[in-house]
């Protein structure tokens, strides 16, 4: 009989991970790749960020903290709240954690049951389902087709909502498809949910300022109100500031929540690196004029794929509203043949060839919930991304 929990059967792992690894592996052989998988920023970590990270350490600030943040961060992050999306919390109702991620496997281990069921739109992160089913809840995934832009319908959330219900999950923009929802689609969303009171809403907002063409970012409970009181607000640092590795998300909720969720913290990681706490204080608190150019050197990046992509017979190409990422159709490419007589069945067939090929690494759609599909995340130089969008060009175009 195996040692091994009997709960790890009911995860996998992350495969943007197990892309960006297999990419590394090959590259170290000797292989020509570029890899278009990794969610994070090619920009450096702007230098007030760096320089306030090593004031901290100078200052000796290298003990433990509280739990769950900084007293300074915390206050930090109300202001933030209040500042940008009118939402009022005090620092009782904030969590900082190691990365969005660990704050969403906190609020969901802290919350869920057996049985208890999570909506969750697809396409979508590859982790909120695999983190429901750790917590011993049940995903329920609703699709967002590409003829509806990637987004659900308040019928749609409506039809997926039972007793057993306890979060609706909304990312926006989403990862893995750029697609966000205005004020008016997101409005019909809250609406739903303003007729089931025991559903609660779990906001992943980590892309909030990565958004082009004019969208305006909102969330849920800036747009109704009504649900400020069963809403946790998720953000973090990761994206916008190009911190990724630094590792520190946080969220604001109900006091109660907060707690249960600190209480999980402290006996599992504690307080999330002291010095990434303080470099995240300076991130939230100071200069923010640099997010501006880095989102037109995005939006460049995001016209530049979908302007070569578009060009592909078999493969739509929707244009995202921000986040850095593209998510093509390949329904035109299923049934076709590799010049090596590899049938394109799905799009992991697909994914796979293609990195064996020509040396470009994307994720299966397949991954994210909705298929056929990739992703592709431009965040990375216009010369890689012009190189293997040629190279995704002429593969589709050896498939016969």
């Amino acid at each position: 009989m195996s040692f091994l929990s009997a709960t790890l059967s009911r995860v996998k792992p992350s495969p943007t991970i197990a892309v960006t690894t297999k990419a590394a592996e090959l590259r170290a052989a000797g292989r020509d790749i570029i890899s278009l998988g990794a969610g994070e920023p090619d920009f450096d970590t702007p230098d007030n960020i760096k320089a306030a990270a090593k004031a901290a350490m100078d200052a000796g600030k290298t003990k433990y903290t509280a739990p769950d943040g900084i007293a300074e961060l915390k206050q930090a992050i109300c202001d933030k709240f209040e500042r940008e999306n009118g939402l009022s919390y005090t620092p009782k109702q904030v969590s900082v954690g190691t990365g969005g991620k660990q704050t969403l496997y906190n609020a969901l281990m802290a919350t869920l049951n057996a049985g208890d069921e999570v909506i969750i739109p697809a396409p979508y992160w590859t982790s909120y389902p695999d983190m429901v089913l750790l917590a011993g809840g049940e995903p329920v995934v609703v699709e967002a087709t590409l003829e509806n832009a990637f987004r659900i319908t308040p019928e749609q959330l409506d039809a997926a909502i039972t007793p057993k219900t306890k979060w609706f999950i909304f990312n926006s923009p989403s990862n893995p498809t750029g697609a966000g929802y205005t004020r008016e689609q997101l409005k019909g969303l809250t609406d739903v949910l303003m007729q089931h009171p025991h559903v609660w809403v779990l906001t992943d907002d980590m892309y909030e300022h990565l958004a082009y063409d004019g969208f305006s970012f909102c969330t849920p409970a800036e747009v109704e109100p009504g649900l400020y009181d069963r809403t946790l607000t998720c953000n973090g640092v990761s994206k916008a500031y190009a911190m990724t590795g630094w590792r520190i998300g946080y969220a604001a909720g109900p006091e109660q929540l907060i707690a249960a969720m600190r209480k999980i913290q402290s006996q599992s990681t504690s307080n999330p690196c002291s010095i990434s706490q303080w470099a995240a204080l300076e991130a939230i608190s100071g200069p923010q004029d640099f997010i501006a150019p880095n989102n037109e050197m995005f939006k460049r990046r995001r016209d530049l794929v979908i302007s070569m992509l578009s060009q592909i017979d078999g493969i739509t190409c929707p244009v995202p509203d921000g986040a850095f990422y593209v998510y093509p159709s390949i329904a035109g490419l299923i049934g076709k043949r590799t010049s090596t007589g590899v049938e394109i069945t799905d799009d992991e067939v697909f994914a796979t060839a293609l990195l064996e090929e020509t040396g470009v690494a994307v994720v299966f759609g397949a991954a994210f919930g909705l298929s056929p599909n990739f992703r592709v995340s431009y965040a990375t130089s216009d010369e890689a991304l012009t190189e293997a969008c040629g190279r995704i060009k002429s593969f589709c175009a050896s498939l016969s």
